[in-house]
Protein backbone atom coordinates (compact mmCIF):
# COMPACT_ATOMS: atom_id res chain seq x y z
CA UNK A 1 0.00 0.00 0.00
CA UNK A 2 1.13 3.68 -1.23
CA UNK A 3 0.77 6.47 1.03
CA UNK A 4 0.44 9.69 -0.58
CA UNK A 5 1.80 12.70 0.38
CA UNK A 6 0.57 16.05 -0.39
CA UNK A 7 3.68 17.14 -2.01
CA UNK A 8 3.26 13.84 -4.28
CA UNK A 9 -0.11 15.46 -5.70
CA UNK A 10 0.87 18.63 -6.07
CA UNK A 11 4.04 17.52 -8.83
CA UNK A 12 1.55 15.17 -10.21
CA UNK A 13 -1.43 17.17 -11.28
CA UNK A 14 -0.30 20.97 -10.37
CA UNK A 15 2.91 20.82 -11.86
CA UNK A 16 4.55 18.37 -13.71
CA UNK A 17 1.98 15.87 -14.98
CA UNK A 18 -1.38 17.31 -15.58
CA UNK A 19 -4.41 15.62 -15.66
CA UNK A 20 -5.44 17.09 -19.57
CA UNK A 21 -2.02 15.99 -20.62
CA UNK A 22 -1.17 12.81 -18.85
CA UNK A 23 -4.48 10.57 -19.39
CA UNK A 24 -2.73 7.27 -19.46
CA UNK A 25 -1.52 8.43 -15.76
CA UNK A 26 -4.01 9.47 -14.36
CA UNK A 27 -6.04 6.40 -15.26
CA UNK A 28 -3.07 4.41 -13.86
CA UNK A 29 -3.56 6.20 -10.48
CA UNK A 30 -6.83 5.70 -10.64
CA UNK A 31 -6.75 2.08 -10.95
CA UNK A 32 -3.95 1.42 -7.79
CA UNK A 33 -6.84 4.05 -5.75
CA UNK A 34 -9.83 1.83 -7.14
CA UNK A 35 -7.80 -1.43 -6.18
CA UNK A 36 -6.81 0.11 -2.63
CA UNK A 37 -3.26 0.55 -3.13
CA UNK A 38 -2.96 3.58 -2.89
CA UNK A 39 -4.04 6.20 0.06
CA UNK A 40 -3.98 9.17 2.32
CA UNK A 41 -4.73 10.13 5.22
CA UNK A 42 -7.58 12.87 5.64
CA UNK A 43 -4.58 15.56 6.58
CA UNK A 44 -3.71 15.27 2.82
CA UNK A 45 -7.09 15.85 1.98
CA UNK A 46 -7.48 19.25 3.72
CA UNK A 47 -3.86 20.20 2.75
CA UNK A 48 -5.11 19.62 -0.89
CA UNK A 49 -8.24 21.60 -0.48
CA UNK A 50 -6.26 24.30 0.88
CA UNK A 51 -3.21 24.63 -2.19
CA UNK A 52 -4.36 22.73 -4.56
CA UNK A 53 -5.60 23.75 -8.25
CA UNK A 54 -8.80 23.46 -9.17
CA UNK A 55 -8.50 20.30 -10.91
CA UNK A 56 -6.34 18.55 -8.78
CA UNK A 57 -9.06 19.64 -5.59
CA UNK A 58 -12.31 18.07 -7.83
CA UNK A 59 -9.88 15.33 -8.69
CA UNK A 60 -9.58 14.34 -5.18
CA UNK A 61 -13.38 15.02 -4.75
CA UNK A 62 -13.98 12.40 -6.87
CA UNK A 63 -11.83 9.69 -5.81
CA UNK A 64 -14.10 7.95 -3.59
CA UNK A 65 -11.96 6.03 -0.82
CA UNK A 66 -8.58 7.38 -1.43
CA UNK A 67 -8.71 8.93 2.03
CA UNK A 68 -8.56 7.78 5.26
CA UNK A 69 -10.29 9.16 8.37
CA UNK A 70 -7.66 10.24 11.16
CA UNK A 71 -8.46 6.78 12.93
CA UNK A 72 -6.99 6.15 16.72
CA UNK A 73 -4.36 3.84 15.51
CA UNK A 74 -3.02 6.73 12.67
CA UNK A 75 -2.85 9.62 15.58
CA UNK A 76 -1.42 7.62 17.65
CA UNK A 77 1.02 6.19 15.80
CA UNK A 78 1.80 10.23 14.03
CA UNK A 79 1.48 12.03 17.51
CA UNK A 80 4.82 9.42 18.27
CA UNK A 81 6.13 10.22 15.21
CA UNK A 82 5.50 14.21 16.13
CA UNK A 83 7.08 13.54 19.27
CA UNK A 84 10.21 11.86 18.48
CA UNK A 85 10.84 14.29 15.36
CA UNK A 86 9.35 17.56 16.16
CA UNK A 87 11.39 19.62 13.68
CA UNK A 88 9.36 17.23 10.64
CA UNK A 89 6.94 20.16 11.42
CA UNK A 90 7.34 23.45 9.68
CA UNK A 91 7.02 26.18 12.53
CA UNK A 92 5.96 28.43 9.90
CA UNK A 93 3.07 26.03 8.39
CA UNK A 94 0.01 27.85 8.74
CA UNK A 95 -1.96 24.46 8.67
CA UNK A 96 -1.41 21.14 10.31
CA UNK A 97 1.06 18.90 8.92
CA UNK A 98 0.25 15.40 7.44
CA UNK A 99 3.82 14.57 7.49
CA UNK A 100 3.62 12.52 10.63
CA UNK A 101 0.35 10.73 9.40
CA UNK A 102 1.69 10.00 6.23
CA UNK A 103 4.46 8.16 7.76
CA UNK A 104 2.15 6.59 10.01
CA UNK A 105 -0.51 5.38 8.29
CA UNK A 106 2.55 3.32 6.02
CA UNK A 107 4.06 2.45 9.26
CA UNK A 108 0.69 0.82 10.24
CA UNK A 109 0.37 -0.99 6.81
CA UNK A 110 3.95 -2.36 5.71
CA UNK A 111 3.68 0.59 3.13
CA UNK A 112 5.56 2.74 0.81
CA UNK A 113 5.60 6.30 1.34
CA UNK A 114 5.46 8.56 -2.04
CA UNK A 115 6.66 12.03 -1.50
CA UNK A 116 7.95 14.39 -3.71
CA UNK A 117 10.53 15.67 -0.29
CA UNK A 118 14.35 15.55 -0.37
CA UNK A 119 16.25 14.54 2.70
CA UNK A 120 17.88 17.02 5.01
CA UNK A 121 21.12 16.83 3.66
CA UNK A 122 20.75 17.03 -0.19
CA UNK A 123 18.80 20.66 0.35
CA UNK A 124 20.94 23.73 0.08
CA UNK A 125 19.08 25.52 2.37
CA UNK A 126 17.02 23.54 5.14
CA UNK A 127 14.45 25.02 6.88
CA UNK A 128 14.01 21.94 9.38
CA UNK A 129 16.05 19.27 10.43
CA UNK A 130 13.62 16.62 9.12
CA UNK A 131 11.89 16.05 6.38
CA UNK A 132 10.04 12.83 5.36
CA UNK A 133 12.80 10.32 3.87
CA UNK A 134 14.60 11.71 6.96
CA UNK A 135 12.39 10.42 9.47
CA UNK A 136 11.25 7.43 6.88
CA UNK A 137 14.97 6.08 6.67
CA UNK A 138 15.21 6.47 10.33
CA UNK A 139 12.09 4.14 10.73
CA UNK A 140 12.69 1.65 8.56
CA UNK A 141 9.81 3.10 6.19
CA UNK A 142 10.57 2.80 2.73
CA UNK A 143 9.87 6.36 1.06
CA UNK A 144 10.04 6.71 -2.87
CA UNK A 145 9.09 9.43 -5.01
CA UNK A 146 6.39 10.12 -8.22
CA UNK A 147 9.25 8.66 -10.29
CA UNK A 148 9.83 5.91 -8.04
CA UNK A 149 6.31 4.39 -7.66
CA UNK A 150 6.09 4.28 -11.53
CA UNK A 151 9.12 2.35 -11.91
CA UNK A 152 8.00 -0.25 -8.96
CA UNK A 153 4.56 -0.17 -10.59
CA UNK A 154 6.38 -1.05 -13.97
CA UNK A 155 4.31 1.88 -16.18
CA UNK A 156 5.76 2.69 -19.22
CA UNK A 157 4.71 5.56 -21.59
Amino acid sequence: MYSLDTSFFMDWQARYYPLDLFVTLQQRMDALVQAGECRAVDLVREEIESVGTPGLRTWAKNSTGLFLPMEEAIQLAGAQIEASYPDLMDPKGLHESADAYVIALAQLNNGIVVSQETSAMEKSSKKRAYYIPDVCRDLGVTCINLLGLMRREKWTF
